[in-house]
């Protein structure tokens, strides 16, 4: 009889890829432990379509919402966490002279610093039992950078070496770690793009035409339960517009 599985915590969990996430890995057996801070219907509908899954709420740009996320799953569900995969992030998009500090601070808070803190204070479950994944939900935009995204594409190359420094930190101890970047992807973020250019990016993907929530769910699925030699690395899924 196969192991039961640990729980699978999804940060910014309620739309888009991170719900896709959620789908994916609930079907693979995890126990999903969907985060959103805001949209709480969208969270409850979304857990009441995935078996055993449960939600948190928490302001993940500060340390003391990070912290509420720990002490719940330790005095909940015993640290019982097998993947994190640290997905909430925001896109503040403004040309460098326009960007301001707050919209800089804002984007580090939440897209790297979330991400650094979480896995400083989750990993120790996973060390305990000499077992875990985490999967760092990057951006093209960190490896091939874009106009009027210096700020967010910052945050994204900066989760990428994260990821490969940690992956050589927690190999000792039985931990993965990976980043998944994805390209232009049908999200809510995607859609209020003018449609000038999202003509221009359709032109530089070879596939032509936008990817779904559910192609980058299924390489998150994958390095969650299988990839057992894959740490360090960056998966592309953006149908070819960068090949890294």
């Amino acid at each position: 009889m196969s192991e039961e599985k640990g729980i699978a915590l999804v940060t910014g969990g309620s739309g888009g890829i991170g719900a896709a996430c959620c789908r994916a890995l609930g079907e693979s057996g995890f126990k999903v432990a969907i985060h959103y801070n805001r949209g709480k219907e969208l969270a409850e509908k979304l857990s009441s379509e995935i078996p055993g899954s449960f939600l948190i709420q928490a302001d993940i740009s500060t340390v003391e919402g990070m912290d509420s996320i720990y002490d719940l799953l330790k005095k909940e569900h015993g640290g019982n966490i097998e993947v994190l995969v640290n997905n909430a992030g925001v896109a503040l998009d403004n040309p460098i002279f326009n960007a301001t500090l707050d919209e800089f601070q804002k984007t580090m808070d939440i897209n790297l610093r979330s991400t650094w803190y979480l896995t400083k204070r989750l990993v120790r479950f996973m060390i305990r039992r000499r077992k875990g994944r985490v999967i760092n939900i990057s951006s093209v935009v960190g490896s091939a950078g874009n106009a009027a995204q210096s700020v967010y594409g910052m945050s994204k190359a900066a989760i990428n070496n994260f990821t490969k420094s940690a992956s050589k930190e927690f190999a000792q101890y039985g931990i993965l770690v990976n980043s998944v970047a994805p390209g232009f992807i049908k999200t809510s973020m995607t859609e209020t793009i003018p449609e000038e250019f999202a003509e221009i990016f359709m032109k530089a993907i070879p596939l032509e035409r936008m990817g779904n929530p559910e192609e980058v769910a299924e390489m998150v699925q994958f390095l969650a339960t299988k990839g057992s030699y894959c740490t360090g690395a960056v998966f592309h899924v953006n149908g070819g517009m960068y090949g890294g």
